[in-house]
């Protein structure tokens, strides 16, 4: 079984590749309980669902995304988040379709494992969100020509068409930009 840091009396936080700012260092001694650990996992997974993910499924993955453990079995993610078996499964599921999350096995186990997929996991999930901006603009186009730029219809159509061509330029920018920013930061 993984056992995660706070799991861990008197040992730190596991050490990370790249050195920490030392405004984003815990404290000397400074530990969260496991109440204050899983009240973070519950803030950070309602901010989650605002992006559409369903409630368990956001929770699981603010587990994962702050606790200290590579990969997880079902039965540690249920007992880390205090839920039952069942309500893991179908999280899991939905992370795994969405490709948030990972399912691996050893050779010869019968358990699944989960992780986060990639290291450059923000940078993944745009991407993957981003194949949604086409079939807008595409669909706008023929709004465009369906209605004509010269109604008040097709000048909005035109608009949306130009917004989402325009966001998906500085989108594929701005990932072009966080990779050079992430870099500095790993360094």
């Amino acid at each position: 079984m993984t056992l995660t840091w706070w799991q861990k009396e008197g040992e730190g936080l596991a050490a990370a590749d790249q050195p920490v700012p030392a405004a984003d260092r815990t404290p000397a001694g400074a530990r969260p309980s496991r109440d204050e650990v899983l009240r973070f996992v519950e803030r950070f997974a309602i901010a989650l669902t605002t992006t559409g993910l369903p409630r368990m499924p956001a929770r699981v993955f603010a587990y994962v995304l702050i606790d200290d453990a590579e990969r997880y079995t079902a039965g540690e993610l249920s007992r880390g988040l205090q839920v039952s078996p069942a309500a893991i499964s179908g999280a899991l599921r939905t992370l795994v379709q969405a490709g948030l999350l990972g399912k691996e096995r050893e050779p010869g186990s019968r358990v699944d494992t989960y992780r986060v997929c990639d290291d450059n996991l923000w940078s993944t999930i745009v991407k993957q969100r981003s194949h949604t901006i086409d079939p807008l603009i595409q669909l706008a186009d023929e709004g465009v020509r369906l209605l004509g730029a010269d109604t008040p219809g097709g000048r909005r159509m035109l608009e949306t068409r130009e917004f989402y061509r325009f966001f998906d330029q500085r989108l594929t920018d701005l990932l072009a930009e966080w990779q050079q920013h992430r870099a500095r930061l790993h360094r």
